[in-house]
């Protein structure tokens, strides 16, 4: 951990409401005018597309365990830039659109599906932001969770997690429910021991619960709208994040606390809340950064 070089790190699967904290802390650098160097969790996959659809069908491994992904580069990573404020990154290209514009600063001919190759971070950065599946896991092999300062985790209740997917397998893949099932069968042992515990490591967590029936996920006709859903907002330590709730209650409209050291917000309001709660944060931290 490093106050003169510190690192964010946000963890959740696609789909959690990853995107939402992403523009609040876009939002926040803006405003801010930070100068972040961005991560993407992708980027630290170990194979590219192809080869993970063969690993899969050959070893039966899933994008959340540690032999799809490089655990002990991010954690060099992490560790290095928190040191020197250095490192190296590289690119996962999820489109053709983004192959095209990193071709053309690079001078390569990648393809969708492939990763760019390694390059320096970029110089004279506030602040490292990392957004993936694993800002905070820790293995016998490598421990990324030590070297981030402020992590941050963003998951819906596990029924509200598998509606999501098996709405976004079918709507933008075409896989059938059978398939999509085998799918979270076969990811569930790295989800328990690899994904899950990151959000014990976590100094704020962002759970969003729906307020109406999804006890079975497999026959949802839809995802539940954030007007059907509230937002827990944990503070692992209320003190070390500066925490002040009765300012964040007076400002979020139909907030109220269920804990000490959590508030619940409504769904339509989780993204006023990550920037009420997280830019005086991250304020505080460049501000010590330069000291």
């Amino acid at each position: 951990m490093s106050k003169k070089h510190p690192v964010v790190a946000v963890t959740g699967s696609s789909g959690a409401g990853t995107s939402t904290v992403k523009r609040a802390f876009e939002t926040i650098f803006l405003r801010e005018q930070i100068n972040a160097a961005i991560i993407e969790g992708d980027s630290f996959h170990r194979y590219d597309r192809a080869e993970m659809k063969t690993q899969m069908t050959q070893n039966k491994i899933s994008h959340f365990g540690p032999q799809a992904n490089e655990f002990g580069k991010l954690a060099d990573l992490f560790q290095t830039y928190g040191e020197t404020g250095g490192g190296e990154k590289r690119y996962y290209l999820h489109s053709d659109e983004e192959a095209e514009e990193h071709n053309a600063r690079l001078g390569t001919d990648k393809k969708p599906g492939e990763f760019t190759p390694w390059e320096p971070v970029p110089a004279n950065t506030d602040l490292m932001f990392y957004e993936g599946l694993h800002g905070l896991v820790k293995t016998d092999d490598a421990d990324v969770a030590k070297h981030v300062d402020l992590g941050i985790g963003v998951v819906p209740v596990v029924n509200l997690e598998w509606i999501q997917k098996i709405h976004r397998d079918n709507a933008e893949r075409g896989y059938d429910a059978e398939t999509i099932v085998d799918t979270i069968l076969r990811r569930m042992p790295d989800y328990i021991n690899h994904i899950t515990p990151q959000f014990s490591r976590t100094d704020i967590n962002f759970q969003r619960v729906a307020t109406v029936d999804t006890s079975n996920p497999f026959i949802a006709r839809d995802i539940p709208t954030p007007d059907e859903s509230f937002i827990v907002i944990r503070f692992a330590n209320p003190e070390k994040c500066g925490v002040d709730f009765p300012r964040l209650l007076s400002m979020i409209p139909n907030s109220f606390m269920s804990r000490r050291n959590t508030m619940v917000v409504p769904g339509g309001k989780m993204g006023l809340a990550m920037e009420i709660i997280l830019a005086p944060i991250i304020h505080r931290m460049i501000e010590e950064s330069k000291s």
